[in-house]
């Protein structure tokens, strides 16, 4: 089974004081590729729920059946969503019997 894409965006802040990491409301992050410039303490954050979906599982969604996150820094609260891009399933063509 390949492990589907885990994108996470920054939706909203708020706390009121910036990002000591420099995240700005818009920043998205490919979990596979770009998971380095993710703020740590998000990251730490992130992680079990990253987790769960990469092997399958399900976590509870808000009402419009997206997830999110914060990070748990006081002076900002960034809000991160999670999505998750599913690939379309491998089909073979299959030579068909003629009748």
């Amino acid at each position: 089974m390949k492990k589907p894409k885990i994108r996470l965006t920054l939706v909203d802040q708020k706390g009121t004081m910036g990002c000591h990491r420099g995240h700005r409301i818009g920043d998205t992050f490919d979990f596979d590729t770009e998971r380095g410039r993710l703020c740590p303490m998000a990251m730490h954050v992130a992680f079990p729920y990253v987790d769960i979906l990469r092997y399958g599982g399900t976590l509870p969604a808000r009402p419009d059946g997206s997830f999110q996150f914060c990070c748990p820094d006081v002076d900002v609260i960034n809000v991160f969503r999670i999505d998750v891009e599913k690939e379309e399933a491998e089909t073979k063509d299959l030579p068909r019997e003629e009748k």
